[in-house]
């Protein structure tokens, strides 16, 4: 994949190094500046509210209360920088390739969305705090759409590489491409639309709609793949197989025969090796953002 000397994409939000910091277990810290309208708030008959729904949703969702409280209060997360931290060439060398490569979706999708908004990919290492909560990098990539933030801790891709045989720097950049894929979800109201689902299905009945929104993402990634290719040529022999190969890896069906060695498909929520491949397929070779209707398509 031709990437380098490339443009690398300014909404990357470095935080390797960084602790994920603070209050029970990996919560954000309180900016010096909100002290004071947090006793203030505290201390009022409201504030008593406030914090009674706080500790409920504590105890229901598992988030972070003084993390609630500081968006409440308008405040920005505060990180521990670690300012010692020295990435090896080879890690640079990804975190740089991964901001070209959200460069080529930015491009794609500003041309494809009227107003897009460009998500931020935070690049970490260890433990996050997002908006969704803190995740570790055992949960591999993820998109919040509660900040508009992609999360890649670059240890995943070699991970990718020994654990699941997907190799590869086109391989690497379609998870990215994935992920920005659910951005796109949440700015066209999928996301909205599914979350409005879930308490009227089945267990069993969202976790096949969840497949569709996994593929869905996969043909979005092929469609910014496609229309990269034509403005820039930046694919090389062997490019186009490596994206494949990661989909098929990725496939609940492969998954759980590895770990487990049985194959449960009403637990699948990412959709089969070959069904990934098919979606990211048909988005590479059409190109085509009405192609990818999931939802309605009678065959995965």
């Amino acid at each position: 994949m031709k990437w380098q000397g490339r443009r690398k994409s300014g909404n990357i939000e470095d935080r390797r190094g960084q602790s994920a910091g603070g209050f029970g277990g990996g919560g954000r810290g309180i900016s010096p500046m909100l002290l004071v309208p947090l006793f203030r708030l505290l201390f009022s008959k409201m504030g008593l509210v406030i914090v009674a729904v706080l500790v409920a949703l504590m105890f229901l969702t598992g988030t972070n209360p003084i993390a609630l409280l500081q968006q409440f209060l308008g405040g920005e997360p505060q990180y521990a920088q670690s300012t010692d931290y020295q990435p090896t060439p080879e890690e640079q060398a990804l975190a740089d390739q991964t901001a070209v490569v959200l460069a080529d979706t930015e491009d794609v999708w500003n041309k494809i969305i009227d107003g897009y908004r460009e998500p931020t990919l935070v690049l970490f290492s260890g433990q996050v705090n997002s908006a969704c909560g803190l995740a570790s990098s055992a949960s591999g990539p993820f998109y919040c759409p509660g900040d508009e933030k992609l999360y890649i801790d670059l240890s995943f891709f070699g991970e990718m590489e020994r654990k699941l045989g997907a190799a590869g720097d086109f391989a690497q950049a379609y998870v990215v491409g994935h992920e920005v894929g659910h951005h796109v979800q949440k700015l066209t109201g999928t996301m909205e639309q599914v979350n409005a689902m879930r308490g009227q299905l089945s267990e069993v009945e969202f976790n096949q709609l969840m497949v569709r929104v996994e593929l869905q993402a996969d043909f979005y990634a092929g469609l910014w793949a496609h229309h990269t290719q034509r403005a820039t040529g930046f694919l090389e022999p062997g490019d186009l197989e490596e994206a494949l190969n990661a989909a098929s890896a990725i496939g609940d069906d492969r998954l759980q025969r590895q770990s487990t060695g049985n194959v449960v498909p009403d637990s699948f929520t990412h959709g089969t090796s070959a069904q990934r491949v098919r979606w990211f397929r048909k988005g590479f070779e059409t190109g085509d953002v009405s192609q990818g209707d999931t939802f309605n398509a009678t065959q995965l």
